[in-house]
């Protein structure tokens, strides 16, 4: 971007099932039968994509979240659904979560690297280290590893994974036929890995992708997290309730780049917001309403008693949480602990009140209005220091991401804050970030 040139934001469509409201599925206007239809999802990705968004986003767990009997949970494995939408779809990125804790280096690096040819350049990973014990018991272990060790696995993870990304040129496949040369000698060369976690050789058996790198995404907003962002991640899906925290979020982490030889205009920080819009406001909020009015007390309470690492079956719904543990003895997701934790101090919620905030957007914030409000919600936290765009999560789907679309999206293109048609080929030429240059070639 040219310094003439005004910035815009980045926008991405985080679909989740029936919607992100835990009760999405039992309100009418919602097809949760239609979780596992491909139909479903190619109908969504092209709704975002006549949005002109930037990306599309499949969050993944390694063990059923929630309680499927409160709840449409489950689902497909999202980078076999990605590969599926790649075709439906010409110019939106395909973002999928995909665990370093449980997964490796060189089975990611493959199917990024596919995905990322299959779609023409339009490949994304979010990076998580996982934070659920019914995870780590999937896989053989009774406990999680430690936070930190999650980590220094996951930078070790990232290293192997971008070695293995570039252990072939660009221009290895000549294809000679007549000297009976497919790759140039040298040009496929093996990454000889050998580290505390991972030993791997080499090379990829994937060529180079479009991309070089899919965009890499990162989500943990704890103190081992963001140093991990500033260190490899070129966007930041990221949780905040209010202006002031997304302004300090903000201004801490693109501090934290030039360490690592980064600027600020290489990571782009996404706060998410679940939008309720109405076509007034008192319609926005009696949606909200009858959302909330839907909910399931006994999923919440669960879904509370995972994030905050205390299990409270058995307490008062309107009474006070107990007594909570201190952040550094979390093992699971730090940030969004002390997220909810503080939301209940400052405003003195129940634990009923609380899992009503909580239903659309998990400790994201969930924001009720008309187009015209939303727009303006998007538009300060843009202008005044908290956001490069947004990870939009709509409360229901698929008629959330179609009023986001329909009405929204217009509202910021008039207002000069967000694009009016596509540019580049790439996911890295939407988010104005330059193709890695291939290590092999060194």
């Amino acid at each position: 971007m040219s310094a003439d040139t005004p910035r815009q934001f980045h926008l991405n469509a985080f679909l989740m099932n029936a919607g992100h409201h835990d009760a999405a599925w039992r309100h009418p206007l919602t097809q949760p039968e239609r979780i596992t239809d491909l139909s479903y999802f190619q109908e969504l990705a092209r709704t975002a994509e006549r949005g002109k968004l930037d990306s599309l986003f499949l969050a993944d767990g390694v063990a059923l979240w929630g309680n499927a009997r409160y709840n449409a949970v489950g689902g497909f494995e999202p980078l076999t659904l990605l590969s599926a939408l790649a075709v439906a779809t010409e110019h939106i990125g395909l973002i999928a979560t995909v665990s370093t804790t449980f997964n490796e280096p060189f089975h990611v690096a493959r199917k990024f690297a596919s995905l990322d040819h299959l779609s023409g350049g339009r490949a994304g990973w979010n990076i998580v280290t996982s934070g659920n014990v019914a995870e780590a018991r999937n896989f053989g272990s009774e406990e999680h590893l430690e936070h930190s060790l999650r980590y220094e696995r996951a930078a070790e993870f990232l290293d192997v994974t971008r070695a293995l990304w570039d252990s072939w040129r660009d221009d290895a496949a000549v294809i000679d036929r007549e000297r009976g040369v497919y790759a140039e000698e040298g040009a496929v060369r093996a990454i000889d890995h050998r580290g505390d976690h991972f030993r791997v050789d080499g090379p990829l058996n994937v060529p180079r992708s479009p991309q070089g790198h899919p965009l890499l995404v990162q989500a943990g907003s704890s103190e081992d997290g963001k140093e991990f962002a500033a260190r490899y991640a070129e966007a930041v899906f990221t949780a905040q309730q209010t202006l002031a925290d997304g302004q300090t979020f903000y201004k801490d982490l693109k501090s934290r780049l030039a360490k690592y030889g980064r600027t600020a205009d290489q990571l782009k920080i996404l706060p998410g917001i679940c939008p309720v819009i109405g076509g007034t406001e008192a319609e926005a909020r009696a949606l909200e309403d009858e959302l909330t009015d839907l909910q399931v007390p006994a999923y919440g309470l669960q879904q509370l008693s995972g994030m905050l690492g205390t299990d409270l079956t058995g307490l008062p719904l309107d009474g006070p949480l107990p007594e909570l543990p201190e952040e550094r003895d979390i093992n699971g997701n730090k940030s969004r602990f002390t997220l909810v934790a503080e939301l209940a101090r400052r405003e003195s919620l129940t634990i009923r009140e609380l899992i009503a905030r909580l239903g659309g957007g998990r400790g994201h914030r969930v924001f009720a209005g008309t187009p015209e409000q939303i727009a303006d919600q998007l538009e300060e936290w843009f202008t005044q220091g908290a956001a490069d765009g947004f990870n939009i999560m709509p409360p229901y789907l698929p008629g959330g991401l179609d009023d986001f679309v329909d009405h929204v999206v217009p509202l910021l293109q008039r207002r000069g804050l967000f694009r009016t048609e596509y540019a580049g080929r790439t996911l890295r030429d939407r988010y104005g970030l330059e193709r890695p240059a291939g290590r092999a070639a060194a």
